[in-house]
């Protein structure tokens, strides 16, 4: 097992003072039997009070109700965490699923329904057009092997470019221009599963990259597929693997808009814009954290 520090600083400097509306922050990581957290800080700036609740997928959220304007909303994450290394290989598809097409059972399709439903359904004859490029579709093909051919597609056909404007852009649009951030190649992989009728769901969190200089880092997103068998493995289409101990959910969501790390609105005069400044790190820890 080994540990991880992860460091995530979003700031917000305004020209005159503003009044922060409340805040919804996404910054825990999702617990699991591979993850654990060791410890948790949250520090903001200005005063606030603040509520935690678990939402409709299980992720843990902070709203912050501030309570006095504000020069500058500061909010930093401090986060310990230890990772279990995994095989994400290791996994048997039950018989009935291994090949595509196939559905699933009956009694698992009403919580799996919502999870197949595309959101960019009118994208629709652009993403099956392309996956009949790449002989995904209409099968018979085996499941994994659709499931990593679109995977590698993304990664290896696609530039990937860092996008610091707000939203993703459609699959559509990711088809069209061949590049995309990794939210862009995660909502693709997404549709892409959703209009084969296999559910998905958008994942953000953080990746850890062993040797990044600094541990300087950012936000990433991946997606999710509902495998009978093993359940929702995790396929990173920016890198065209699946996902191992390097990536740390922090949220899912089965609209790819509706985690951003840090949301929330002010009022203030008319025309002011802040000056956004946000920082990652993702560091080993010093020291390995041994099994017990």
């Amino acid at each position: 097992m080994r540990q991880l520090n992860i460091s995530h600083v979003t700031e917000y400097h305004f020209a005159s003072a503003v009044t922060l509306l409340p805040h919804r922050l996404l910054l825990r990581p999702r617990e699991s039997h591979a993850l654990k957290i060791q410890s948790s800080s949250l520090h903001i700036h200005p005063a606030h009070a603040l509520r935690w609740h678990r939402d409709a997928f299980d992720n843990s959220v902070a709203t912050v109700s501030f309570l006095a304007p504000s020069h500058h909303l500061r909010v930093a994450s401090d986060l310990s965490v230890a990772l279990h290394e995994d095989a994400p290989l290791d996994f048997l598809v039950e018989d009935y699923a291994v090949t595509y097409p196939f559905d699933y059972l009956f009694e698992e399709q009403p919580e799996l329904e919502p999870f197949r439903q595309s959101i960019y359904f009118q994208d629709r004859p652009a993403v099956m057009q392309w996956l009949g490029s790449l002989g995904c579709w209409p099968g018979p093909i085996e499941t994994f092997v659709l499931l990593d051919r679109m995977n590698r597609a993304i990664a290896g056909e696609f530039f990937y470019q860092v996008r610091l404007e707000p939203g993703v852009q459609s699959p559509s649009d990711t088809l069209f221009i061949r590049s995309g951030s990794c939210r862009d190649f995660a909502t693709l992989f997404m549709e892409a599963c959703r209009h084969l009728g296999l559910a998905s769901r958008f994942v953000s969190g953080y990746l850890d990259i062993p040797g990044l200089s600094g541990g300087n880092a950012s936000t990433h997103a991946w997606a999710e597929v509902y495998l009978p068998g093993p359940g929702w493995k995790g396929f990173d289409p920016t890198s065209g693997q699946l996902t191992d101990s390097r990536h740390i959910p922090i949220a899912i969501a089965r609209h790819p808009e509706a985690v951003p790390p840090v949301a929330g609105s002010f009022v203030g005069p008319a025309g002011l814009r802040p000056v956004p400044n946000v920082s990652v790190q993702v560091c080993a820890a010093t020291h390995r954290v041994h099994d017990s």
